[in-house]
């Protein structure tokens, strides 16, 4: 079953979850800045019970956290549910979800990197697409120019004002550069922008993924959907070592899931440690695959880096390896 949200209309509301780290506020700054450009570009935003709220690590207990995203999602002037950021434990809320609520009043769900197992789980339990894509504190608390490239393909999504296939448009320029969210004054430094073919070919399927370390706390339950014959998977990871990836990629090789894939999209690994090695992460990949012929795309900008692309996940896509190109086959809103 596949199923998919209405798009928003005039009175767009976005409700912000905190299912795991408490940047409101252990770093107000950010998250209020990121609240602030939403207002200007006309979204109404409105934070959840857990909004300046913090339990140490986290913004309140596995039931709070979860209750916070169902209350969210039972407004009915709330279109969309945007994760404030990610964290390490949104896995925890995943049993306390209300999943036939959202079988019967989808929504848009949209985050990345540790809400990477709340967009999973909601996929594989209802078999809605939901979104990897911005946050609103680490996306959306980012200065011009990569919060406005950000917001542009976001808000294209959104928008429906385009045709299908539609093609993802590479920014010319990105930035992984750290500047501590509390004290920045200023846009980063940009980067010439290139994506990279590891492995050339031309593949179409179902668009599965996320954070591949997040993927690891709810990796085999059944809140992870089952990897099909012919699905793209989309992988990304951020501040990991070489030793680290080589684990993480090893877990989806001995789980088969390498071995039924159609394609990989792998995104840009955020400051990236190699060890020492000099190795890439798309060289460690292709060691653990060993030989392959499926079309691998690597330096994709869907990840932890800026600007950030917007991918609907359980979507059709086609990925051209080739020529660095890929493709949303169907329109994920209605």
């Amino acid at each position: 079953m596949h199923i998919r949200a209405k798009r928003p209309g005039q009175n767009r509301t976005i409700g912000v979850f905190s299912a795991s780290s408490p940047i409101s506020a252990t770093v107000p700054v950010r998250y209020e800045r990121g609240a602030a450009y939403l207002r200007g570009k006309g979204y109404r935003v409105v934070h959840g019970a857990l909004y300046g709220k913090q339990d140490y690590y986290r913004s309140g207990t596995i039931r709070q956290r979860a209750e916070e995203f169902n209350q969210l999602l039972y407004r009915e002037d709330v279109q969309i549910l945007m994760a404030a950021i990610g964290g390490n434990n949104t896995n925890s809320i995943l049993p306390y979800i209300d999943y036939a609520y959202l079988k019967t009043h989808p929504k848009i769900i949209i985050g990345y990197s540790d809400t990477t197992a709340l967009l999973l789980a909601v996929y594989a339990k209802t078999g809605l697409t939901t979104f990897y894509g911005p946050a609103l504190a680490s996306s959306f608390g980012e200065l011009p120019p990569f919060v406005d490239w950000t917001f542009e393909r976001f808000q294209s999504l959104m928008d429906g004002k385009m045709s299908f296939p539609y093609r993802m448009e590479m920014p010319m320029v990105w930035t992984e550069e750290y500047i501590s969210w509390s004290e920045q004054d200023r846009p980063k430094r940009e980067s010439a922008n290139s994506w990279l073919c590891v492995s050339p070919g031309i593949a179409r399927g179902r668009l599965v993924g996320g954070n591949l370390n997040t993927m690891e706390g709810f990796f085999g339950t059944e809140y992870m959907p089952e990897i099909r014959e012919g699905d793209i998977l989309l992988l990304e990871d951020s501040l990991k070592d070489a030793c680290t990836i080589e684990r993480s990629f090893s877990l989806l090789k001995l789980a088969g899931v390498l071995d039924k894939v159609g394609g990989i999209i792998l995104g840009k690994h955020e400051l990236f440690d190699d060890n020492g090695t000099g190795r890439k992460p798309w060289e460690i990949l292709m060691e653990v695959m060993g030989e392959t012929t499926i079309p691998i795309l690597a330096d994709f900008d869907c990840c932890h880096t800026h600007p950030m692309l917007t991918m609907p996940i359980g979507c059709e896509v086609t990925l051209d390896a080739t020529n660095k190109q890929v493709m949303l086959m169907e329109d994920p809103l209605i």
